[in-house]
């Protein structure tokens, strides 16, 4: 991977740009309500830091996203009430970290094939959305299965943890995905889109 230059000042103000489309798609969740044993499927809230990424490089898109990350974390301590599921210190730095620092960071990620055209572009995407879901995977099976609290909305893998957290974190995850890259192919496929999306050198 080439040396990648510092943040200019459009990349500055674009990676602003994206942050706040992602953020505000972010809370946007239309299907909550379907879902049945809890996570949201959001208004492809990941695909603004994807699409940056991918113009960018990886190591500005691993910037955005990393901010992004902190958002999703303040949106759990403060919304969701992190800080009050009784997790013991472990259990809570090990969620920080897998359920929003290391699981929202990685999306910058996207932009690691970005210099192999638009199937790199969709490559990289899949695999900066994939790892997000191994992120809450492993959350799922060290920190959640562990704590019992929410074993009773899925009795029929009660007893294996990594059968628990894959069927909890698909549920919402998925979908997300699926409906990431469909969005995506569309807009790498269109021809101004395409080109703003060239890589910058």
């Amino acid at each position: 991977m080439a040396k990648e230059k510092k943040f200019s000042t459009i990349q500055l103000v674009e990676g602003a740009i994206m942050l706040a489309l992602g953020i505000v798609l972010s809370l946007i969740t239309p299907f909550k309500k379907l879902l049945p044993f809890g996570g949201s499927i959001t208004l492809l809230s990941m695909l603004p830091i994807c699409l940056y990424s991918i113009k960018y490089g990886v190591i500005n898109g691993l910037a955005v996203s990393f901010l992004f990350s902190l958002f999703q974390f303040a949106q759990g301590a403060i919304q969701d009430g992190l800080f009050g599921w009784g997790l013991t210190a472990g259990m809570l730095v090990a969620c920080i970290a897998f359920d929003y620092i290391i699981a929202y960071t990685v999306i910058g990620l996207a932009g690691i094939f970005r210099k192999k055209g638009i199937q790199g572009w969709i490559a990289g995407t899949i695999l900066a959305l994939v790892l997000r879901f191994f992120s809450h995977f492993i959350s799922g099976v060290y920190v959640f299965a562990s704590t019992g609290k929410i074993w009773d909305d899925l009795d029929f893998v009660a007893n294996n943890k990594y059968l628990y957290s894959a069927v909890y974190n698909a549920a919402y995850m998925v979908p997300e995905i699926i409906l990431t890259v469909i969005a995506a192919v569309i807009l790498y496929n269109l021809p101004v889109t395409k080109q703003m999306l060239r890589p910058k050198k």
